[in-house]
């Protein structure tokens, strides 16, 4: 029987070009599903055969061994059903597995002739090479920042901390001349009552005055020109 559902699978054994995994894939299933039929009608006439057996018993011996004996019989051919199922089944899975390797090598394969591609103009060394420029670009930028940033002249010989140390002394005596000021009084306060304060004796310039004067300057540049 299993022999019988391969062959008609796969043909009658002539050679000839092979079948793709697609191809024989659905082949595979096709049978799984009629092996299948088979094994539920099978199993309805087991069923049958038990119950006519009951069914006949001890009163009519004869018929009832008739029905166990088809019911053997039926049972024999379902157990090898079921042993063709479970081979075609484990072919089938394993030519699903190999039509996924298949593809993924495909793509690997296409994956790696475009890393070849893109890598054909590129050389290793020139790579290295590459980037040891740039690393040692890079510390001759970072040498030159450096020397750069270092003072020279006048102001690389001035110590901050001496400049600190002016700074703090020059506030030290502004603090200490304020101090003073507020000690000594603006102004001595006389107990005599005639010590007042001098009154201005001459009399306020009016804006008349001022226009007055201004008109004789002009009057006068006038006549000397």
């Amino acid at each position: 029987m299993a022999m019988a559902a391969l062959a008609k699978v796969f043909g009658s054994g002539k050679k000839g070009e092979a079948p793709s995994p697609q191809v024989a894939i659905q082949k595979l299933r096709e049978t799984e599903e009629m092996l299948t039929k088979k094994t539920d009608f099978l199993e309805k006439k087991i069923q049958t055969e038990q119950a006519l057996a009951k069914k006949h018993g001890m009163k009519n011996k004869r018929a009832a061994l008739m029905a166990l004996k088809r019911k053997k019989r039926l049972e024999k051919q379902l157990g090898q059903i079921d042993g063709t199922l479970s081979t075609i089944e484990f072919q089938r899975e394993a030519l699903e597995n190999a039509q996924t390797n298949t593809e993924v090598l495909k793509n690997m394969s296409f994956a790696a002739k475009a890393m070849k591609a893109a890598h054909q103009h590129l050389d290793v060394d020139d790579i290295h090479d590459m980037m040891d420029d740039i690393t040692e670009q890079n510390e001759i930028a970072d040498e030159i920042s450096n020397v750069l940033a270092q003072p020279i002249g006048f102001a690389g010989e001035i110590d901050d901390d001496d400049l600190l140390a002016e700074l703090e002394e020059m506030e030290q005596e502004e603090l200490e001349e304020g101090l003073l000021e507020v000690g000594e009084p603006t102004h001595v306060i006389s107990d005599d009552p005639l010590d007042l304060p001098e009154v201005p004796t001459a009399a306020p310039r009016t804006k008349k005055v001022v226009q007055e004067e201004d008109d004789d300057l002009r009057e006068l540049a006038a006549w000397a020109s």
